[in-house]
């Protein structure tokens, strides 16, 4: 081999090694951080865990929804959560753009702690909506009131004033609850606002600041976690309050069966939210309108059931008006189309265990629309094939199924935990057991060193929910059909409670239709020496004739002509 040839190769192999190196530079990952909603938060550790496993830097502090909006707005963080939207709060679009993105569904549960007039536990409590609504603006003051003991036979009440716990900070959990309040008593919430000079957007507020006498016995805290671990504890005693299921299961906090428009008490499980999602209405831009949600006759409703929702940049697109530009750091991008690629298929998986639903398959597939605005490409097609949201294969996942009702089933009353649908701080999770008066719910993760503490962050390495125990299977449900009313898109449920279908409507049609798939598998983690086998083979292939060359050398048979001598 002539030296003129082995300067050639030499140049190719550090050209090649350039690009290989080079390409894998520009796909790098940039850390992400977000803040917002307290009602995703039991989901957020385990996805925020898990993105630390797949090699993305993602921080997340769980500040409540208006907080993680404003801060959006602000550009002081690249993501928010909310179930609540800019102008639905009183709160300007950022000039920056941005889309929301549904993460998952879950449900407001209503938690207590409350003793019978024997000293008994009461595990199961029985409440229909208005009784819930007039509770929470202070209509209903004592424990034995007439509305309580209706639906709840066979328990003896004390007369033991209600206090009620409310969140102390502004909250999109409060917003939701508070919605379905006044569309539940109407004329009612707005004569009792009014008479107490509450501040806010009556139909949303994020924070309930009325004058003395709204509700006359109130407890107020700035955090999920402590409200349900008051309410878990002997401190709440005679409370009552409201937050995302998820915490209950964690707390192990008894949780009412609430009566819904079709006159069914039921529990926050997986199949009761699912089936009263069915009656939400998306508009365009994805944001939901709950009215006919908290009025489903649904005999699974679960009425104060809701999809959470993360919010991003994203390049301009004409299906989304709202998309004003990308990320400035396009590191940015691809860590976050990463993690959300990787919550619309493997991040569903466990949802039901920990206290939510997973999305239905068609908000799976506008998640992958989501991360396609956030990298300027072509969005994947989802399909049972490539995404194990269990939504895809007819199921909701383990853990799903409500135990049944103790009334019904002929049990009575009861002393069992069933109701709560967790042993505080086990880690473990299933389908739940049988016990004296009834059926248990089930047992969900408790924290663990890294998790998420009153005003905290959950980082990477913060400890997520433990799997453990497989719970009973999830039920199986036909498909929906599509119907759209009134310029919004509206989810119908089709024969046999299945996944709501969304509709074409406004201007928003593109997004519905099957773009070319782009594979993307989330269950792989980045590899950062993904070249290396490229520049191993390409040594191989060139080594030998520089092992041949050198041996050439030795033994004085180098055949190449010699350089011309000087003249």
């Amino acid at each position: 081999m002539t030296t003129r040839l082995r300067r050639a190769l030499l140049a190719a192999l550090a050209a090649a090694l350039a690009v290989l190196v080079g390409s894998t530079g520009a796909q790098a990952l940039s850390p992400v951080s977000g803040s917002g909603s307290t009602y995703v938060g039991v989901a957020m550790r385990k996805w925020v865990a898990d993105g630390q496993t797949l090699g993305m830097s993602v921080n997340y502090t769980p500040s409540g929804s208006p907080t993680g909006l404003s801060l959006f707005n602000q550009s002081s963080v690249d993501f928010a959560g909310t179930e609540a939207e800019f102008a639905s709060i009183g709160m300007a679009a950022p000039t920056r753009g941005y889309q929301y993105v549904p993460d998952v569904a879950g449900a407001v549960a209503i938690m207590y702690n409350i003793n019978e007039s024997s000293g008994r536990k009461v595990d199961y409590l029985h409440l229909d909506r208005r009784t819930v609504a007039r509770i929470f603006i202070g209509e209903i003051t004592k424990w034995d009131d007439p509305a309580i003991v209706a639906t709840n036979r066979n328990i003896h009440f004390p007369s033991q004033p209600i206090r009620v716990v409310l969140r102390g900070n502004p909250s999109g959990t409060t917003a939701l609850f508070y919605d379905f309040i006044s569309t539940t008593l109407g004329a009612e919430y707005a004569a009792r606002w009014a008479q107490y000079g509450c501040q806010g957007v009556q139909g949303r507020p994020v924070l309930i600041q009325c004058n003395t006498g709204f509700i006359s016995n109130v407890v107020q805290f700035n955090d999920s976690d402590q409200i349900a671990n008051y309410l878990a504890t002997d401190s709440g005693k005679w409370s009552i309050g409201f937050d995302e299921f998820g915490y209950a299961k964690v707390y192990g906090t008894s949780t009412a069966w609430v009566q819904n428009a079709g006159g069914t008490y039921v529990l926050p499980y997986a199949q009761n939210i699912s089936a009263a999602l069915e009656s939400a209405r998306l508009r365009p831009d994805l944001s939901q309108d709950l009215s006919g949600v908290y009025g489903s006759t649904n005999p699974q409703a679960y009425p104060i059931s809701a999809y959470s929702y993360i919010v991003t940049q994203c390049a301009p697109a004409s299906s989304r008006p709202t998309c004003k530009g990308a990320y400035s750091d396009a590191g940015k991008s691809q860590t976050l189309a990463k993690w959300m690629s990787y919550i619309a298929c493997d991040g569903q998986v466990s949802m039901a265990q920990l206290g939510y639903s997973p999305l239905p398959p068609n908000l799976s597939q506008e998640m992958a629309n989501s991360v396609a605005r956030l990298t300027g490409t072509a969005p994947t097609t989802l399909s049972a094939a490539n995404c194990t949201n269990p939504r895809f294969r007819g199921s909701l996942g383990a853990g799903s199924t409500s135990p049944c009702d103790p009334f019904v089933c002929g049990a009575g009353a009861g002393s069992s935990t069933g109701g709560g649908g967790g042993t505080r701080g086990t880690g473990t999770s299933g389908a739940g057991s049988t016990t004296q008066g009834g059926t248990t719910g089930g047992t969900s993760g408790g924290r663990t060193a890294g998790g998420t503490t009153a005003g905290g962050n959950t980082t990477g390495g913060a400890a997520s929910a433990a799997k453990g125990a497989t719970g009973a299977p999830g039920a199986t449900s036909a498909g929906g059909a599509a119907a759209t009313s009134g310029g919004k898109v509206a989810a119908v449920a089709g024969q046999g409670g299945g996944a709501p279908v969304v509709a074409l409507g406004g201007s928003d049609a593109s997004t519905w239709q099957n773009p070319a798939p782009v594979k993307f598998d989330a269950a792989v983690p980045e590899d950062p020496f993904g070249w290396l086998p490229a520049v191993i083979v390409l040594v191989a292939l060139l080594a030998p004739a520089f092992v041949v060359n050198r041996r050439r050398a030795k033994s004085g048979a180098d055949l190449s002509p010699d350089p011309a001598p000087r003249p």
